[in-house]
């Protein structure tokens, strides 16, 4: 069973992740960058989310996959 502190570092490490994303994702969107090095940022979050929920990264793959693979399909014209 979780403790008190556990799920306050859980939330802690959600809102962090979602910084990132977000970060992230208007970071692709908003600079002139090669599609490989948007590819290496979305690589990169995704490695950050599994240090901070290891064994999780399936959920990263369902949740922010899409999202990532959309911003990406829309700017480089890929569909």
């Amino acid at each position: 069973m979780p403790t008190q502190e556990d799920i306050k570092q859980e939330d802690k490490n959600l809102r962090y992740l979602k910084h990132m994303v977000n970060f992230n994702m208007a970071l692709i969107a908003q600079t002139d960058m090669s599609i490989e090095d948007a590819l290496q940022i979305v690589t990169s979050v995704k490695e950050f989310a599994v240090r901070l929920f290891p064994e999780k990264g399936h959920v990263f793959d369902m949740i922010y996959g899409p999202r990532f693979r959309r911003l990406i399909n829309e700017k480089y014209g890929l569909h």
